[in-house]
């Protein structure tokens, strides 16, 4: 953002990080919908979480409302880049600063904290009071598809990422990371809203992967609306007891389609 605003202004710079930030998004969001939804659509079916197909004018209102989350995205970016030209935050340039370990290390910390702010401000936004005025946009999209992935009300495209700009404040973070947080959020927003689940027969009830969210995790919580609040982890949901109790069979149900062999009678001998 930095280099955006420098050397070609304030107004410019935003356009530019909002076009970024949106071809990024499509590139995502559209290498996901040709494969799943064009090109292997019969293959893929069996996948499918709900079994009925999107209609094409939500398909449009998700990239309208994602091109909007855009344009605001970037314009918290140049909000950051006021904050650090002022000196109110941590973000360094210097890797050998604090040394790649603490990189990794910062990277991993950042996706803790966001999920679990993601978790109670989600919550929060399905209060009743809330839910109308802030999520229902996201809503629309009870048969999400991967363009559903930025498509916010615009308050709500501000409390996704909202703290991002508080935490640089008081934690030390290099460009990079933010980077590949950012890049590493819209794939996993992308994988939730996919509407085909991809990870293997067993994985929501071993040991280690069942902590990590799944496409059906999502989708759910989309059909369902009251359950199912997390974004990467499964830790708050099930701390919580907010995963929906239906969400480990459907996903095993899901996973059953097209797995039994049709088994032929022999021919009788004589």
């Amino acid at each position: 953002m930095q280099f955006l605003i420098e050397k070609f202004g304030l107004i410019p710079g935003w356009v530019i990080a909002s076009i970024t930030i949106f071809m990024r998004y499509a590139l995502f969001a559209g290498i996901a919908f040709t494969l799943f939804y064009i090109i292997r659509k019969g293959q893929f079916t069996r996948l499918k979480i709900q079994q009925k197909f999107p209609k094409t004018y939500r398909i449009i209102s998700e990239v309208k409302h994602s091109a909007f989350t855009a344009g605001i995205f970037a314009l918290i970016a140049v909000g950051i880049y006021f904050l650090r030209q002022a000196g109110y935050t941590r973000i360094y340039l210097d890797i050998d600063q604090f040394g790649w370990a603490y990189l990794l290390f910062s990277f991993i910390a950042l996706t803790l904290i966001h999920d679990t702010y993601f978790y109670w401000m989600h919550r929060l936004m399905h209060h009743p009071k809330v839910f109308p005025l802030i999520h229902k946009v996201h809503h629309y999209s009870n048969n999400p598809t991967p363009w559903a992935s930025l498509s916010f009300h615009p308050l709500e495209a501000v409390l996704e990422i909202g703290i991002v700009p508080i935490i640089i404040l008081f934690i030390p973070f290099h460009p990079l990371v933010l980077f590949l947080f950012a890049t590493w959020s819209l794939f996993w927003n992308v994988l939730g809203h996919l509407g085909f689940e991809l990870f293997p027969k067993g994985f929501v009830t071993h040991p280690v992967f069942k902590w990590f969210n799944t496409s059906t995790h999502h989708n759910m919580h989309h059909s369902k609306a009251n359950c199912n609040y997390g974004l990467y982890f499964n830790f708050w949901d099930r701390m919580m007891n907010t995963n929906h109790k239906h969400y480990i069979p459907t996903f095993e149900q899901i996973k059953d389609r097209g797995q039994k062999t049709e088994v032929r009678p022999q021919s009788a001998s004589f």
